[in-house]
């Protein structure tokens, strides 16, 4: 397995960079104390589902019978959808109705640190599709604990990235950060084209001798 890539891939699609206008919104009337708590609580969830993923992921689609051929095709499409949206400067896993609920629990006072700030906006069904499919080419034990271990640098990221919300909004601005995304998403579409070729060559092995 390539080490670097499940890595590369994580940061395109978490893009804690890219969260930073939806985290400075839902904590706007904030205070200090619970804005630190929101980052700590995002920072740990952001880690917790990139961990059970890597983990727990491949059991889980096994118990459905699913073949990860399929998932690969499937898991790449989402991966490619994401990438589609990132280009277009918006957060990979972003829907309108994500944002409205993160309003309406900031109203109600509830936390919005897991739901929507965590789960979709930094780790949805992309990130987890992800997780699944690299677990997969592991053969040691020592590799699937790299991709735990790449939780932690997500966790780290978010951490440290909404921590310092206010003063990358300042340097970056709205354009900085838009291109930041934009760079991301190409990334991560190179990414998604690579996971479905692996996927399609599996389900259909004459591609394989056709591509040769």
């Amino acid at each position: 397995m390539d080490l670097l890539k499940p890595l590369i891939a994580l940061l395109a699609i978490v893009n804690p960079i890219g969260a930073i206008p939806f985290y400075i919104h839902f904590t706007e009337g904030f205070s200090a104390e619970q804005r630190r708590r929101t980052v700590r609580v995002a920072a740990f969830s952001a880690f917790v589902v990139i961990a059970v993923s890597a983990l727990a992921g491949l059991k889980i689609i096994e118990f459905f019978g699913i073949s990860l051929a399929s998932f690969q095709v499937g898991g790449g499409t989402l991966l490619l959808i994401s990438a589609l949206q990132m280009l277009n400067a918006r957060q990979a896993e972003t829907r309108e109705e994500d944002v409205s609920e993160g309003d309406d629990k900031v109203d109600a006072g509830d936390s919005i640190a897991v739901v929507p700030l965590t789960i979709p906006l930094l780790t949805g069904p992309a990130t987890i599709s992800t997780m699944v499919i690299y677990a997969d080419k592991t053969r040691h034990w020592w590799e699937l604990a790299y991709l735990v271990g790449y939780g932690v640098v997500i966790g780290v990221s978010v951490w440290l990235a909404f921590s310092a919300a206010g003063r990358i909004a300042r340097v970056l601005g709205k354009t900085g950060i838009n291109v930041m995304t934009r760079l991301m998403g190409l990334i991560l579409a190179a990414l998604a084209v690579e996971v479905m070729s692996d996927g399609l060559i599996k389900l259909f092995p004459i591609l394989a001798s056709t591509v040769r």
